[in-house]
């Protein structure tokens, strides 16, 4: 029994290794994953269940400990400490309770938007310590895989395209794709010659092209009797969501939509090349996006339908008016100011939330919007908005985002843009937004009704930003975009005759 239990503590202790005192991980990587040195970003992720394979981003509601160190020439096999000494979120290493987590390690090649699962990343597999009184050495990980992002699974009806694109490739200086997720029309493939109107929907914040099985399991096609084809875009990028908008950081994505992908979707599942054809839309930061494509290419487009989108008028940037106000973190009576809520309790804050974008490098909901809105900077970067320490916000950096704030652009340009958008926006908004977006598409609804435009610009009473899509919602948008195509294909054949 004795040497039973003997082996049975020598296993626990293999499992779970005894953490106490200084908390310290000493990390490696073989040749067998990398010949070359490595500079970036190293991470430790601590997490209370097993990843499947590795650790997502830092939730935003119940973040995890995270910790990480800039390295420069790292060598295989060349052993790295990583101590209190490390950059953390959201609990130093001397903080930690004393529990089981799983840990890992990571190298962030900056491929993706997630600084973890991310293609091309190196990791170690995920073991269980126990944060406990009789520390002795440091935690050992090997970071000996790497990460592969998830094969898109076609079916009978959903299929998957990517193409190279030229611009975003010249842009970047290495080859740059755009990728999107189809799926057909039931007559897709008994109607060899059959054209048909195309949906394109653009996530929200983290989400891909993966999404399109999930739309084709509710017949996304069959749009109130029209049959459409659906595409599901991919905005992520290493910077975060580049919402399909030209700019100088990310490229000219919009551009590279346009006159590469669209074409390319359209010749290969027989998509109708005509403005009155194409519609767009998207929900959150997909909602600011597929506005913004309708904005930017009036003449591209058919029509937008917008749910919550990000912020549209600047002048309330989630409850912010980057104009005029001083401070990101704290509103004009010195407190924090929230950045969400669940109802009307806020459970996120801007200044913790910063902080943690910090530590993740890039990629971040808030530094994504940097990424599309501010210039390059002089160290190559998009030029911050805010004092990462003190929130105060740059004026100057705030003045350059007129070009993308879509309440601005359209007023600016109103009598250019009126003609080409009559009957063509669609703004849908919950009145109690979970991230506090209602306010600035209320501010956009007023200055269009000012300047007599027919937007549909709707605020939806006691609706946040999960449960505004309904099904009454998505119906009803079904509806508006078969009778915009509907008008269209009547003009159409009224013109061929």
């Amino acid at each position: 029994m004795k040497k039973l239990l003997l082996g049975l503590a020598i296993i626990l202790t293999m499992t779970f290794p005894a953490l106490a005192g200084p908390v310290e991980f000493e990390l490696q990587f073989p040749e067998s994953v990398s010949n070359k040195s490595f500079s970036g970003r190293v991470f430790v992720l601590l997490t209370k269940g097993k990843p499947a394979v590795l650790t997502p981003n830092i939730s935003w509601g119940r973040p995890e400990p995270v910790f990480a160190k800039d390295v420069k020439d790292w060598k295989p096999g060349e052993k790295l400490k990583i101590d209190s000494t490390a950059i953390y979120y959201p609990t130093p290493m001397d903080k930690l309770p004393k529990e089981d987590f799983y840990v890992q390690g990571v190298m962030d090649f900056e491929q993706g938007i997630n600084f973890s699962a991310a293609p091309g990343n190196i990791y170690s597999v995920p073991m269980k310590i126990a944060l406990g009184e009789d520390q002795t050495a440091p935690i050992k990980l090997t970071l000996d895989q790497v990460y592969k992002a998830p094969a898109f699974k076609e079916t009978d009806n959903v299929k998957y395209i990517e193409i190279e694109s030229k611009l975003l490739s010249e842009f970047h200086h290495k080859p740059t794709n755009l990728r999107a997720g189809v799926i057909l029309p039931k007559s897709f493939t008994t109607n060899a010659k059959k054209q048909y109107p195309t949906i394109y929907e653009i996530p929200g914040f983290g989400g891909t092209h993966q999404g399109a099985r999930g739309r084709a399991a509710r017949n996304a096609t069959d749009v109130d009797g029209v049959e459409m084809l659906y595409v599901m875009l991919d905005p992520s990028c290493p910077l975060g969501h580049h919402v399909f908008a030209d700019s100088a950081n990310n490229g000219p994505v919009g551009k590279a939509f346009t006159e590469e992908l669209v074409p390319a979707i359209e010749k290969r599942f027989r998509g109708i090349s005509a403005p009155g054809a194409r519609f767009v839309t998207g929900h959150s930061s997909g909602g600011w996006s597929s506005l913004w494509l309708q904005v930017a290419y009036p003449d591209f487009f058919g029509g937008t339908w917008s749910t919550a989108p990000d912020p549209v008028d600047f002048r309330d940037f989630q409850r912010i008016n980057i104009y005029e106000y001083d401070n990101m973190f704290t509103d004009t009576q010195g407190q924090a100011r929230p950045l969400g809520r669940r109802g009307w309790i806020p459970f996120l804050y801007y200044k913790p939330f910063s902080d943690m974008e910090i530590i993740m490098g890039h990629g971040g909901q808030l530094a994504s919007f940097e990424a599309v809105f501010s210039e390059k900077g002089s160290d190559g970067k998009p030029m911050q908005l805010w004092d990462r320490k003190t929130g105060k916000i740059d004026h100057a950096v705030a003045k350059t985002w007129e070009k993308y704030d879509i309440r601005l652009v359209l007023q600016r340009n109103w009598s250019t843009l009126e003609p080409k958008l009559k009957g063509k926006l669609h703004v849908y908004m919950g009145d109690r937004d979970t991230f506090y977006l209602e306010g600035a598409t209320r501010l956009l609804g007023e200055t269009l009704h000012v300047l007599g435009s027919d937007a549909k610009v709707e605020l939806f009473p006691g609706k946040d930003h999960g449960t505004l899509m309904d099904r009454a919602l998505v119906e009803r948008i079904g509806k508006e975009m078969a009778e915009q195509y509907r008008k269209f294909d009547k003009k159409s054949a009224e013109r061929s005759q």
